[in-house]
């Protein structure tokens, strides 16, 4: 009897064991994805996961060569520019050449452009390298979103974005806490490097995780479109046409939404710059602080519907605008560095709340037919503001110094929650989400 029993008790303990496993997997296969879909998520893998350490590094590296708060700004504003212009021109070519070409193009300029930012150490050089890598940049952006499209299906579209993103979230925490603990392994290891020069080989790395993904490219075969209104086969002329005829509610949400990228746009970029100049933050726990605000992006992300449902759309963009700006303030009034973290941790999880209900509200009051130019015009306003308000912010913490600029920061934050209740609030007065 025993004997007979062993087997079934090995059988119960292994499907115990594994079932963790076979929640991923069994969700993974009912969602069907097609395998040229997983060729454009290990794209974007490499892609995230390379550049997120350089974004999380690059500051920091302008900072031990004597870059003051200003010329960060300038540079970061010119990176912001640089997507501006060629965001139009990128989604051109990607008509006219298909998307694979450009995405190439992309993989082969971008990381050698940021490759080369980590090598130069002048000002002007930095500014002007950093334009002509904002246009390589926004290739990327152009040809993400349509290549994800192209490789799945009405069913599965929802899922393969959320996969993507929340992907994107995990590799971004994991460059934080390798960013923080590698000049601690090189040390122990014997390698004996100046901070600057730390910083330069995590840059230089990291654009090499990103070429990783010109490989992968390599292997994409996307299928044609289905139809001449998918996303990369709009007419430009017709959404130029559409742009000039604005409607009201789109006349109604850009000032708002112009308000609020720069509040946005900042103090985003400095946040490195604040912990480790002004609360004098060690590397180590400005990785640790960024990889917890994946964290706290990715709970917030869980709970957005939670909220909105419960608020609507409006009244829960309201709230978390005000919310961010208490943190705001609460931040410019203090020297205390634990205190600061949890404070920017707050504005970081409630300024990313705020994010899905906008675009959620955006996509719901225009009609589908206009909804991939109602959103090209939002990005590429917000990038334009954005790079004014980078190099602006710079300037002004220089000048005047982070506490007074934080105030008036959250100043900004409630005028802009403002405008979306009195300006976007009587266009939505709908039920609850």
């Amino acid at each position: 009897m025993e004997q007979s029993l062993e087997p079934e008790a090995v059988m119960a303990y292994g499907e115990k064991d594994t079932a963790f496993w076979r929640i991923p997997v069994a969700w993974l296969q009912e969602k069907k994805l097609e395998q040229e879909f997983w060729v454009v998520f290990a794209a974007a893998f490499f892609f995230d996961f390379g550049f997120s350490i350089y974004a999380f590094m690059f500051n920091l590296y302008l900072l031990d060569l004597r870059f003051n708060d200003r010329a960060i700004g300038l540079v970061g504003g010119a990176s912001v520019l640089g997507s501006v212009a060629g965001t139009l021109p990128a989604g051109w070519l990607a008509r006219r050449f298909g998307l694979r070409p450009i995405l190439i193009v992309c993989f082969v300029i971008a990381p050698s452009l940021c490759a080369l930012r980590a090598l130069t150490t002048g000002e002007s050089l930095q500014i002007g390298l950093g334009f002509v890598s904002g246009l390589a940049m926004c290739m990327w952006g152009v040809c993400f979103l349509p290549a994800v499209a192209r490789t799945t299906t009405a069913k599965n579209r929802t899922s393969g974005f959320s996969l993507i993103f929340s992907t994107a979230v995990g590799t971004a925490m994991l460059g934080g806490v390798l960013c923080g603990y590698l000049p601690q392994w090189l040390s122990k290891a014997g390698f004996v490097m100046e901070p600057v020069e730390v910083k330069r080989l995590i840059l230089l790395v990291s654009c090499g995780i990103a070429v990783l993904g010109l490989f992968v490219v390599l292997r994409l075969r996307l299928p044609l479109p289905q139809s001449e209104n998918s996303i990369e086969n709009v007419s430009q002329n017709r959404g130029w046409r559409r742009l000039l005829r604005m409607d009201p509610f789109l006349l109604r949400f850009l000032p708002a939404m112009a308000l609020w990228t720069v509040v946005l746009t900042s103090f985003t970029p400095f946040a490195n710059v604040y912990l480790s100049r002004n609360l004098h933050v060690p590397l180590l726990q400005i990785g640790l602080v960024f990889s917890a605000a994946q964290v706290v992006q990715f709970c917030v992300t869980l709970s957005t519907p939670i909220l909105f449902r419960a608020l609507g759309l409006v009244k829960g963009i309201v709230v978390t605008q005000l919310m961010t700006a208490v943190a705001l303030g609460c931040l410019s009034g203090t020297q205390n560095a634990q205190l600061a973290v949890a404070l920017y941790l707050s504005f970081f999880g409630m300024q990313w709340m705020s994010s899905p209900g906008i675009y959620n509200l955006l996509m719901s009051k225009v009609p589908e037919e206009e909804q991939s130019t109602a959103s090209s015009v939002t990005l590429f306003c917000n990038a334009l503001v954005g790079a004014t308000s980078t190099a602006g912010a710079g300037a002004l913490f220089l000048h005047f110094g982070y506490p007074p600029v934080l105030t008036g920061i959250a100043v900004l934050a409630v005028v802009a929650a403002f405008l979306f209740w009195f300006l976007v609030g009587p266009m939505d007065r709908s039920a609850p989400v």
